[in-house]
């Protein structure tokens, strides 16, 4: 525990300054912060892939604390506590069920959604997790976020893979380990962009036996380039077959500038052409994308291959079939590469349909077998005389 005097300017950590968190009261007195209150903070801008975390209140002198409706006692006073605001990506601010969830992951024991956008964090010796929009005091009936706001708890990843790209020039597929490689194809409305490395991968891949999905990156800021970005990826990926989906990767910072309704038409224009061309496609993007630029008939619909880095576990509420979890090393791939984990049994599910290139067996028809013959009897006229007898199998 640190005292700090009113106006204080020292800078705590990368994202965090004394000042934040003094009292919000008129006088000018010192005030205490804990330095573990700070540390969780900065975890959790980066859980949440935040541009900003405002405090609204920090410490609380006595008077304060009581003015504000507080009870005089509680963590604010003992500079223990924050009331913040989380900002995503897009500048938005972050869904307080998402902030909660992310703050009982990286630590902290005392949390509670205040509204929809503001949440309350400390540090606290015991455990509170608590929601006040039912009430100042009402603490949550299990000892989960995830379970109160009914998003389910992570399940074990099937497959662990990786994806690749030009970036990973040098590949020795005969040490290569992974359940799956997610290959990009290539970006950009013209097959000429198609990714330098994608062929070779995909020779790699296939040769060594491991199961492939693909990728394309976007630079659409229409629906119409996005349809036109489909059938260049699509003009690439004809003739091979995908055990995995085919992702839309969508991350320009100018495509997320345009805003949630024009982005999710250029993700639907994307995938429902290619989807339409019989592949089993999804969309890749962040943990601040998917949630605050993305319709949700988007994200319920088609495969998520979400992307959140460093994190033991993503708040994103919604359901994914791959997690992008961290850059690092893998076998047979000189330099590092992103490393992923899937959950979902998608090479089942995509030749079970006769998609990506995987003709559907149960949809060829099939013919009555031709009955067996044992004799056939023959009949013939030779110079006008009619002849009869039987031929017989041998």
């Amino acid at each position: 525990m640190k005292t700090y005097h009113y106006g204080d300017t020292e800078q705590l950590s990368p994202h965090f300054r004394a000042l934040e968190f003094q009292c919000k009261c008129s006088a000018r007195h010192e005030f205490q912060l804990d330095e573990k209150l700070v540390e969780l903070l900065e975890k959790l801008y980066t859980a949440l892939d935040c541009t900003a975390i405002n405090v609204s209140s920090g410490f609380r002198c006595l008077s304060h604390d009581k003015a504000v409706g507080g009870s005089g006692t509680g963590q604010h006073i003992h500079g223990k506590a924050a009331d913040i605001c989380c900002i995503g990506q897009d500048g938005q601010p972050i869904d307080s069920r998402q902030v909660c969830i992310a703050a009982q992951d990286v630590g902290f024991t005392g949390i509670a959604r205040i509204n929809a956008t503001y949440t309350h964090v400390d540090v606290r010796d015991g455990k509170w997790y608590g929601d006040e929009t039912k009430g100042s005091s009402f603490c949550i009936p299990c000892s989960d976020f995830r379970e109160y706001f009914g998003t389910g708890k992570e399940a074990e990843p099937m497959q662990k893979g990786i994806d690749i790209s030009y970036c990973q020039k040098k590949i020795d597929w005969s040490k290569v380990d992974a359940g799956f490689v997610i290959i990009r194809a290539g970006y950009g409305r013209y097959t000429s962009q198609k990714d330098s490395m994608f062929e070779s991968h995909y020779a790699g891949a296939k040769k060594r036996g491991i199961p492939v999905g693909a990728y394309w990156y976007s630079y659409a800021k229409t629906p119409e380039e996005a349809r036109r970005e489909a059938d260049a990826c699509l003009d690439v990926l004809a003739g091979k077959q995908f055990e995995y989906p085919i992702y839309y990767d969508v991350e320009e910072k100018d495509q997320l500038a345009l805003g949630k309704d024009k982005l999710s038409a250029i993700i639907r224009a994307f995938l429902e052409r290619v989807e339409a061309a019989g592949y089993f496609v999804g969309l890749y993007g962040s943990y601040s994308s998917l949630t605050s630029l993305t319709d949700e008939d988007i994200r319920k619909y088609y495969a998520i291959w979400l992307a959140h880095w460093n994190v033991d576990k993503s708040p994103y509420s919604g359901a994914y079939g791959m997690w992008q979890y961290k850059v690092g090393a893998a076998p047979g791939v000189t330099g590092d590469c992103d490393l992923d984990y899937c959950y979902v049994d998608y090479p089942s599910r995509i030749k079970a349909k006769g998609l990506n290139g995987f003709g559907k067996q149960d949809d060829q028809p099939q013919k009555d077998p031709e009955p067996a013959v044992d004799s056939i009897t023959v009949e013939m006229t030779v110079n006008g005389k009619k002849y009869t007898g039987t031929l017989k199998a041998t």
